[in-house]
């Protein structure tokens, strides 16, 4: 297996998803303009390129492996993404090694709390896909360990920094809007799900109760953030909620469409987010 196989495993259209959250917790720590030297601190550098695409390489990696006999029968995977054979796992099992375990060294210069962070970031990234957990099949286990790596992974860009936990508001909001994406995420599969025995919370509740469901934790999420970032989430909650809505008046071809702009408006909103932080 070459690197740019390993590359495409990877979802180079994702790779912000992971990179994102530890940036908005370097940001949320220390204020990157008032404050830019702490960039050179032990280990803020590689472990901003370990999110870039390392931690991607294990989320999609461990995902396809897990996933071949029901990724085979969805053309989403076959034809959007990148379906991963047989016979490349043994080889992207090496890649997962090989690219996250230096990244244990740079831990030992860190504190507890990142050091704890990043071990949940290992764990539900892993078991989001992996036995004997595989939360991914168990509707509403399947947000939780979804959105709980995204969100490590901030806790963990704001815990190397600053040395403590963020507080339980800003860990809910940020569950809240990870739990919803990946929600949502998951109607366009639900006819694939299905067909394969696949349980997921898009299964579980079907297509018009999860959307309406992502769109209320969009905005309960939204009121918490705003107590800190102010009318700025307000702002970026208008386009997710009308997505919600042509999604629920969509077919299943039009829903598909309309998902793969989903990346982008998260990408948009990530940015958004990070330079409020940086500019407060």
């Amino acid at each position: 297996m070459n690197l740019q196989r390993c590359i495409k495993i990877s979802r180079p259209r994702f790779w912000i998803y992971e990179l994102g959250p530890y940036l908005l917790g370097l940001a949320a720590a220390l204020p990157l303009l008032k404050d830019p030297q702490y960039l050179l601190g032990a280990g803020i550098i590689p472990f901003a390129l370990y999110f870039l695409i390392p931690a991607n390489i294990l989320i999609y990696g461990i995902n396809d492996i897990f996933d071949y006999e029901t990724d085979r029968l969805n053309p989403k995977k076959v034809a959007y993404e990148s379906l991963l054979m047989p016979s490349e796992h043994k080889y992207i099992w090496i890649a997962i090694l090989a690219t996250t375990l230096p990244f244990f060294a740079f831990l030992s210069y860190s504190n507890l709390p990142s050091v704890i962070s990043f071990i949940a970031f290992i764990f539900f990234a892993s078991f989001y896909s992996a036995p004997p957990i595989r939360a991914k099949v168990r509707p509403g286990f399947d947000m939780v360990f979804s959105a709980g790596h995204y969100v490590a992974t901030g806790v963990f860009g704001f815990a190397l920094a600053k040395g403590v936990f963020p507080g339980p508001l800003p860990i809910l909001a940020g569950m809240l809007w990870a739990m919803a994406m990946h929600a949502y995420s998951a109607v366009p599969d639900i006819q694939a799900d299905k067909e394969s025995g696949i349980a997921t919370i898009a299964t579980a509740l079907g297509k018009k109760a999860t959307i309406l469901m992502c769109a209320l934790f969009y905005i309960v999420s939204a009121i918490i953030a705003a107590f800190y970032l102010g009318w700025v989430v307000y702002v970026l909650l208008v386009p997710y909620v009308v997505l919600m809505l042509m999604s629920l008046k969509s077919s299943e071809d039009q829903l598909f469409k309309i998902y793969t702009y989903f990346p982008k408006l998260n990408t948009i909103a990530g940015m958004a987010i990070f330079w409020r932080i940086v500019f407060l």
